[in-house]
């Protein structure tokens, strides 16, 4: 059992780097492709395109901030705290990314057809960011409290 609780331990540790990384590579990946659709159908702004489908990029860092953060030995008394920080935090972080990619392609599909509407088209990834934002600071302060 206590191996057990360790391999979770480590788990909370490095489940938020690698949830994060997949997150962007979703995200980006469904931002990229509304992207690269987007500049066969438009005659401009193809630079515009490729910057929003990169916003989900964030994620990875958030994770790789997190890991570090929890990066500590591992005992039976920390693993259920580092997994359970380390754990929720990444899927926050996965889900995160890949809304933000659905969100960015919508915006990318919005204003090739309404060039004006660019920047108020880019609301809803900015909210999804905002929750990824807290997803973070929230595993971050409570990762302070983990022996």
């Amino acid at each position: 059992m206590t191996e057990f609780m360790l391999v979770l331990g480590w788990l909370g540790i490095f489940a938020p780097m690698a949830l994060g990384a997949i997150a962007s590579i979703i995200g980006c990946a469904i931002a990229g492709q509304a992207s690269i659709g987007a500049m066969v159908e438009a005659d401009g702004g193809y630079g515009r395109f490729v910057g929003i489908s990169a916003f989900p990029s964030t994620f990875v860092i958030y994770g790789i901030v997190i890991m570090f953060s929890l990066n500590r030995e591992v005992t039976p008394e920390n693993a259920a705290g580092l997994f359970g920080v380390g754990v929720l935090a990444a899927v926050a972080l996965l889900y995160c990314g890949i809304w933000q990619g659905r969100a960015c392609a919508t915006a990318i599909n919005a204003s090739k057809e309404k060039p004006e509407i660019f920047g108020l088209s880019l609301a809803p990834a900015a909210i999804i960011e905002g929750f990824g934002v807290f997803a973070f600071v929230f595993a971050l302060v409570i990762s302070a409290g983990i022996s």
